[in-house]
């Protein structure tokens, strides 16, 4: 007999188990064979299926018979906890951004684009040229492959004046993907139990990486308005606590989407320099402007302060895990040790895939498109929630990134409305995890990324009822749109 009378058979009894108690016996196989038309092997093998489902089992000169569910106690791992001791860091699970929601939901939680906004053409065509070539078995040379190295040089090179001195090829280290890359940095630069200043809110990622690699994390807070770190409060933090570090994102941070002024960037470099110490320049949204452009800060950099961060992950494809990290001195070198010893180095296929893409005409006509895309997405977004959940206020409307910070009336339980909203199809992401400390008020990080356009208004319209449920609280706040 076929498979596809197996298959019947299975289907049948899974429709006769469904209805039946449990402990119900099963026709003998005598009477299958009969009822079905099938040979014995034929039945005995959809019984077999039917046993490694769990839905039956077999006593031996009795019969069949539909399984009880029984409370299974599972294997004890208690052990475990007394031979790993007290955790080095405490990290949830999976981020909230990072947690895959079901199919059929808006999703404005993550920070990933979809394949609308990537360049897929280019990706798939850059993959299959290099897996012709001599990527696909090479092992390329810890610190990158040359080629790659010298277009992350000259992308920064072409920002930084002729007087600072541009950086060369021999100044970057490649990395797999930004996260790995913030691990190395953070231990490069700061040893364990010692304070690295970051700003509050930041960039979820750089948290854990920083607490995974033991550092103190003190917080430098960042003003609503999108100016930034203010220069006085960088300056008392250093003081304070002795750090010799300190992590930012100048251009569209995330989450906040603001840029530093030119003005303002240079007061933050002066008290950097002041107390001989590094800053770690995220440009993770260098690809993302919409009605600005990146202005990296390590183009204002002339002695080796500035370590700069950028990654192709988001821009080109997630699957495309390659960054690029620009230091000088033995601060690079460091880097580059802790890397070697973390990954050895970066998949060469990789590594020519991206080198591919960045460097077809398509890509900037990609970015093109882009800018155009993000800007009808994030408008859309901001009106919605104007029109539809008037009592969230969002204070800086980006000029580049993904992100919108939407500040919530005070005394909402944000973790509640997160429920609520994802009870409704809206998946959205309270902003707890990007305070380095404990949050200065309630947030949501919208991301304006998904491309079914008709539904950024219901998904506001979501929001707007699960503050309403929480009372007075959700109309007490009105929005601002800068």
């Amino acid at each position: 007999m076929s498979n596809d009378s197996s298959a019947r058979i299975v289907s049948a009894l899974r429709a006769w188990i469904r209805d039946a108690p449990a402990g119900a016996q099963l026709p003998s196989s005598r009477a299958l064979v009969t009822q079905y038309g099938a040979s014995p092997v034929t039945v005995q093998k959809a019984l077999r299926r039917l046993a490694a489902e769990g839905l039956v089992e077999s006593r031996p000169g009795v019969g069949t018979f539909v399984r009880a569910v029984r409370a299974t106690r599972g294997p004890d791992f208690g052990w475990q906890t007394a031979a790993l001791r007290t955790p080095r860091a405490s990290l949830s699970r999976v981020a909230g951004p990072l947690q895959t929601p079901p199919p059929d939901v808006f999703a404005l939680h993550a920070g990933y684009p979809g394949p609308d906004l990537l360049p897929e053409r280019l990706v798939r065509t850059a993959l299959g040229r290099a897996a012709r070539g001599a990527a696909a078995t090479a092992r390329p040379p810890a610190v990158g492959v040359p080629e790659l190295r010298a277009w992350f040089a000259a992308e920064l090179a072409d920002a930084t004046p002729a007087h600072l001195g541009a950086v060369t090829a021999h100044d970057v280290v490649i990395a797999p993907g930004s996260q790995s890359a913030l691990a190395s940095i953070f231990r490069a630069l700061v040893a364990p139990g010692q304070p690295l200043l970051i700003e509050s809110p930041t960039y979820w990622g750089a948290i854990q990486a920083a607490r995974q690699a033991g550092v103190e994390l003190v917080p430098v807070p960042v003003a609503d308005d999108g100016a930034g770190p203010d220069p006085e409060q960088l300056d008392r933090s250093f003081r304070d606590t002795g750090a010799r570090a300190f992590y930012a994102q100048p251009n569209f941070a995330n989450p906040t989407g603001a840029q530093w002024s030119v003005e303002r960037a240079d007061a933050l470099l002066d008290v950097v320099r002041a107390h001989g110490a590094f800053i770690v320049d995220d440009d993770w949204a260098h690809d993302f402007g919409i009605s600005a452009s990146s202005r990296p800060l390590a183009a204002r950099d002339d002695a080796g302060h500035v370590v700069y961060l950028r990654s192709l992950t988001k821009s080109v494809s997630p699957s495309m895990r390659v960054a690029a990290v620009i230091a000088r001195g033995p601060a690079r070198e460091r880097i580059l040790g802790d890397q070697a010893a973390e990954s050895m180095y970066v998949s060469a296929l990789l590594q020519q895939a991206a080198l591919e893409v960045v460097s077809d005409p398509g890509w900037r006509s990609h970015l093109r498109r882009l800018k155009v895309q993000l800007r009808e997405r994030r408008d859309l977004l901001v009106s919605s929630l104007a029109s539809y959940a008037p009592s969230v206020a969002v204070d800086v409307v980006p000029t580049g990134g993904l992100h919108l910070w939407a500040r919530l009336p005070d005394g909402t339980d944000a973790a509640r409305l997160v429920r609520d909203c994802a009870a409704e199809g809206v998946w959205v992401a309270a902003g707890d995890e990007w305070f380095p400390a404990e949050p200065s008020a309630p947030y949501l990080r919208l991301t304006y990324l998904p491309p079914e356009l008709a539904g950024y208004a219901d998904a506001a319209r979501v929001i707007g009822r699960a503050l309403e449920a929480q009372g007075p609280s959700g109309r007490q706040a009105t929005a601002t749109f800068r």
